[in-house]
């Protein structure tokens, strides 16, 4: 029989805010100190009261706003319930009834809701000891969850892919998986040919692209194969395990009942049109070009690649690309070789610096140097020099290359001069030439390159060679 498979997404992903979701501590994910950013609301002391960060509020408007989702007019926070030494207070923060945004699309994926809650404390287990952290505590945190309409893997980590670079263009988040910062769950639940649902189990904290792929794939895998024995698939919550590539049981599901929702008694209800910041006018006119709409520009005004749109569609790299465009003022032949540049030879660079600084590269100096290969005035080996310097040291692209003796000479005097004492120098390969083995050519434009310090012109050297050998 065949099974088709049904996957539906949870994702939570911190939100970038200055301080907690209802508290003044501070929100900063990069702390590495236990319990420095806690205070006594969220850290549930007896006669504290939250209070709504509205920033939190107005990143999940923004969000919804971008993937067509419907804003509520009516909406409030309600208490869910769980005993767990994360919770500080015996109950999270959270949306129940009354989410911020219904309904939207990603990716192709229709998206059920998003709400808006907090985050748990970090907990540690090591040496027969459990540590709790409570920095992350209160940390907004969006909650999306999608319709069950992901038939495969590949389709679920696009879909992920996609919301993570929605966060970060909007600024809502950084949504690093690595750090936490995003974390994955997918349910999934095969059904036969004739159209029964199987039973649905929830696979937890995917923490990478790969894994999210991977553990739908082994979990659809597995279900199949155990209704194929004649077991029966029962509703649990699994985690995954990176180093076996295996999927493993953690707890039985809970259902929403067992969570004992109720409104949170010490929040005011929220009215969103009685708010002006809060308009749809005003929301959209917040957003930056989003990821779609970038991506199709890329395509539609400068025809660029594919893997070439995708790569330049991070948002820190977005910005640099966009005002590199600028100052070469639009010229397509220049931008296409200022693509071939940013997404090989100054990604290479970055990944051996092992960290990508945009913000340290001046995008006009960079446009220069672009526009000094293009003139002809650096080679290409040229140009993989002065970036390298360029990126080391800033400065003018210009000057750079001309104290390194890399800009091209076209003087064909001194050029042929150098050529001139190549041939004399290299008689077997001129020999070899004027026996018709083209490669030795090759051999003596290189060596005319190396002559020059790789500052002169190889179409102006290949012509001067030419000449030279049919003088002899």
């Amino acid at each position: 029989m065949e099974y088709r498979p049904t996957i539906g997404l949870e994702i939570h992903a911190e939100l970038k805010t200055k301080t907690k979701m209802f508290c003044d501590s501070a929100n900063d994910p990069d702390e590495t100190r236990p319990n420095v950013n806690v205070c006594p609301v969220c850290m549930a002391h007896p006669g504290t009261l939250p209070v709504i960060n509205r920033e939190a509020v107005r990143h999940m408007l923004r969000i919804g706003t971008a993937v067509g989702g419907k804003i509520a007019d009516f909406s409030e926070f309600d208490r869910k319930s769980y005993f767990y030494p994360d919770i500080p207070k015996g109950y999270q923060i959270s949306q129940y009834e009354y989410p911020l945004i219904s309904g939207g699309e990603l990716a192709g994926v229709a998206i059920t809701r998003v709400h808006l809650e907090e985050d748990t404390a970090r907990s540690s287990h090591e040496g027969g000891k459990s540590l709790v952290d409570f920095n992350r505590a209160g940390i907004p945190l969006m909650e999306l969850v999608t319709e069950p309409v992901i038939h495969d893997a590949e389709t679920a980590g696009r879909f992920a892919r996609e919301l993570q670079l929605l966060l970060r263009t909007l600024g809502a988040g950084e949504a690093n998986l690595e750090k936490g910062e995003m974390r994955i769950e997918a349910n999934i639940s095969v059904s036969n040919e004739e159209g029964v649902y199987g039973t649905k189990v929830e696979v937890k904290n995917l923490n990478s692209f790969r894994s999210v792929e991977r553990a739908i794939a082994f979990e659809i895998d597995r279900q199949v194969e155990l209704i194929k024995s004649g077991g029966k698939v029962v509703q649990e919550t699994r985690g995954w395990d990176e180093g076996k590539q295996v999927t493993f049981h953690q707890r039985f599901k809970e259902g929403s009942a067992d969570y004992r929702y109720f409104p949170e008694p010490d929040l005011p209800k929220l009215t969103l049109s009685e708010i002006p910041e809060f308009s749809t006018e005003a929301i959209r006119a917040t957003l930056p070009e989003l990821p779609w709409d970038r991506r199709a520009r890329y395509a539609e005004s400068w025809g660029l690649k594919e893997a070439d749109i995708a790569y330049l569609s991070d948002p820190d790299r977005a910005s640099f690309f966009d005002t590199v465009i600028s100052a070469l003022g639009s010229d397509i032949k220049l931008i296409t070789l200022a693509v071939n540049y940013i997404v090989s030879d100054l990604a290479g660079i970055f990944a051996k610096n092992g960290s990508e600084d945009y913000a340290s590269i001046d995008p006009s100096a960079f446009a220069k140097l672009i526009t000094l290969v293009g003139n002809g005035d650096l080679s290409s080996r040229g140009a993989k020099d002065t970036l390298a310097l360029f990126v080391e040291k800033g400065g003018d692209p210009e000057t750079l290359a001309k104290e390194a003796g890399l800009i091209q000479v076209h003087d064909t005097a001194a050029l042929k001069e150098a050529v001139n004492q190549v041939v004399t120098e290299e008689a077997k390969a001129v020999e070899e030439y004027r026996a018709g083995k083209e490669a030795a050519l090759q051999y003596l434009l290189g060596k005319s390159m190396k002559a020059t310090r790789g500052a002169g012109n190889p179409a102006v050297l290949k012509e001067l060679l030419i000449e030279a050998l049919s003088g002899i």
